[in-house]
């Protein structure tokens, strides 16, 4: 069931898989054993549920029995906007467990019923063809690879394999709570969507895999501590979809109105964290700091003949290394 693909990009490497015991990764970690590709498994317990505990406790079960390492985070209580902030949650554990032991790709269940949600959702939010094009079977982060090995499958593909081999998996209830939004749209649109249409919404993603390339212009993108930037492709739809892919990296979701924003202006502050400055030819992308503190006045008198945005400066105060890094790029003019 895994393509080729994505087998030869696991195979010999240091892999970790985000694990739940659910249907997709529960499926997926069979899946990988099937194929001889090694792994290590890591789960986030975030105190919601009963049935929680009894995940866990597969989780460990499954990695002493398979010999794997069995990487356990218990979540502090989230109390607000659960969703987004459990992500974050998550994506700081896994990436704190891939430093330290130096994995090479992060594994994700991800599943085609995912990918078809997050489109539809992109295109109500309104979104153009980068945007819509959404998850990629692999994804270069700073420091490793995501990897999505079943984009290709949908969940009831997964569900059949499950039984047809007899493997446990867990149900988690809160997949059905429709105040969610997006099991509103799985539940009311793709799900149903899915069941009618299966291959020919495969075959429209694999379309929209192979125009990807000629959608989007590839842009790298360098830092310097959390200080990020580029050299302007030319296409504002190209620099805006890297601007967003970065964010996003950072695990903040930039909002339809923050990308209108980026459209109409040179200098913005993103969610009240970020600066995203477009200034003669670069994109520079900053944390955002407050000027409620004293810079030295040859510091500023240096900002201002070199036409360094205000916004940008009390970052630049603390971090002289992104400061050398922006003075060396602006000296390139």
């Amino acid at each position: 069931m895994l393509e080729k693909l994505s087998i030869d990009s696991l195979r010999g490497k240091k892999n970790l898989l985000a694990f739940s015991g659910g249907v997709d990764s529960s499926a997926l970690f069979f899946l990988l054993l099937q194929n001889d590709i090694k792994f290590d498994i890591a789960i986030v317990d975030y105190n919601l549920r009963k049935q929680s505990k009894e995940e866990v406790k597969y989780a460990q079960e499954l990695a002493s029995t398979h010999k794997l390492t069995c990487h356990l985070l218990t979540a502090p209580k989230i109390e607000k906007n659960f969703e987004a902030k459990a992500r974050g949650v998550r994506y700081d554990f896994f990436e704190k467990i891939i430093k330290e032991n130096s994995y090479d790709n992060l594994i994700t269940a991800h599943h085609l019923g995912d990918r078809f949600e997050w489109m539809l959702m992109q295109f109500c939010k309104g979104a153009g063809c980068a945007e819509i094009a959404g998850m990629v079977k692999e994804q270069q982060r700073d420091f490793y690879t995501l990897v999505r090995p079943l984009l290709h499958l949908d969940k009831k593909e997964l569900r059949s394999f499950l039984r047809a081999n007899r493997i446990k998996y867990f149900e988690d209830e809160s997949n059905f709570d429709e105040d969610i939004k997006r099991n509103s749209f799985r539940h009311n649109y793709t799900a149903p969507l899915l069941d009618k249409y299966l291959q020919g919404i495969k075959k429209s993603f694999d379309y929209i895999d192979e125009d990807r390339e000629n959608l989007i212009k590839t842009v790298d993108i360098k830092t310097v501590d959390n200080f990020a930037y580029f050299k302007s492709s030319q296409n504002s739809r190209a620099d805006i979809f890297a601007i967003d892919k970065y964010l996003k990296s950072q695990l903040h979701m930039p909002t339809a109105s923050e990308r209108e924003l980026l459209k109409e202006r040179k200098n913005v502050v993103i969610g009240r964290k970020f600066v995203v400055n477009q200034d003669r030819g670069f994109i520079f992308i900053s944390p955002y700091l407050r000027d409620d503190f004293q810079m030295p006045k040859g510091f500023k008198e240096e900002c201002r003949i070199l036409k360094i945005e205000p916004k940008l400066r009390p970052y630049l105060y603390k971090n002289g290394k992104a400061f050398l890094k922006i003075k060396e790029l602006l000296a390139t003019i």
